[in-house]
C-alpha cells in the first residue's frame, strides 16, 4: 500500500494506521463511518493496547486539527459515548 490514506491524516502515525487497518479501516470514509469512538473501540476489541489518546487523535484527524486543540466539551462527549458503549 504505497499511498496510505490514513497516514496522510493529521495525528495518525504508522502504529495507529496499522491498528486501524487490522480492524478493517483502510480509508477516511470508513473512519468517518465508525467515528472516533467506534474506531477506537474496534482497535481495543482487536486486543491492541491503545490509550484514549488514540480516540482523540482520530477525532482530530476527522476535523483536521491537532488532538490537543479539540474542544474540551467535545472530548468529554467522546468519553461519555465510550462509557455508554462499554459500561464497566
Amino acid at each position: 500500500m504505497s499511498q496510505d490514506e490514513l497516514l496522510r491524516l493529521r495525528n495518525l502515525g504508522k502504529t495507529s494506521a496499522q491498528w486501524l487497518h487490522a480492524t478493517g479501516i483502510h480509508n477516511l470514509d470508513q473512519l468517518r463511518q465508525l467515528g472516533p469512538v467506534g474506531a477506537y473501540s474496534a482497535v481495543r476489541a482487536r486486543g491492541f493496547n491503545a490509550s484514549k489518546a488514540l480516540m482523540f487523535s482520530i477525532a482530530g484527524a476527522l476535523q483536521d486539527v491537532h488532538w490537543n486543540d479539540l474542544d474540551p466539551d467535545y472530548k468529554a462527549q467522546l468519553l461519555h459515548q465510550l462509557r455508554e458503549r462499554s459500561p464497566p
